[in-house]
């Protein structure tokens, strides 16, 4: 997949409790982690979600979908896709989708994160899918106020776990 066009991005790693954040300069040159967001009800996530997006003057927002081995969408993954659809619609921010399928091992052993419940291993897992992101796309879209943006195997940059090459 081609590079998508830079841009100031937010990348989300969705989990039950807490959303890792991580964030990129304009020219998708930086890539920075950011303080987890802890889970709450959905308008009070959106609301402060809305704050750091025009805070950071995000254009569009990156959301891993956790596949497994094969490709295949797991139940955690079909949980990211709704809160990633209802963020783009809250938002009106364009959308892309990435395989984050090993992020988090690969973050923990980056970093030496493992067992860490203080939220900066979800954030580190979200800036691995924001590197990813800057590498090999896709391009956000903006979701169709029709229904879900089509969730495909070419549209999630399957081309390597996050973290890894691609194979």
């Amino acid at each position: 997949m081609a590079r998508p066009r830079p841009r100031s991005v937010l990348a989300l790693d969705v989990g039950r409790r807490r959303i890792g954040l991580a964030g990129c300069d304009p020219l998708g040159l930086t890539v920075r982690r950011l303080p987890a967001l802890a889970r709450g009800r959905f308008p009070a996530d959106l609301q402060r979600l809305q704050e750091l997006l025009a805070e950071r003057r995000v254009e569009a927002l990156v959301v891993g979908l956790p596949l497994d081995q094969a490709g295949q969408p797991t139940e955690q993954a079909r949980h990211c896709r709704r809160y990633g659809e209802r963020l783009a619609v809250g938002t009106g921010l364009p959308l892309a989708w990435v395989n984050e399928h090993g992020s988090t091992w690969s973050a923990a052993e980056r970093h030496g994160l493992h067992g860490d419940r203080s939220g900066a291993l979800d954030s580190a897992a979200a800036a691995l899918l924001l590197e990813q992101w800057l590498q090999e796309g896709p391009e956000p879209q903006l979701l169709p106020q029709s229904g879900p943006l089509p969730v495909t195997l070419a549209a999630i940059a399957c081309g390597g776990t996050a973290g890894s090459a691609p194979s």
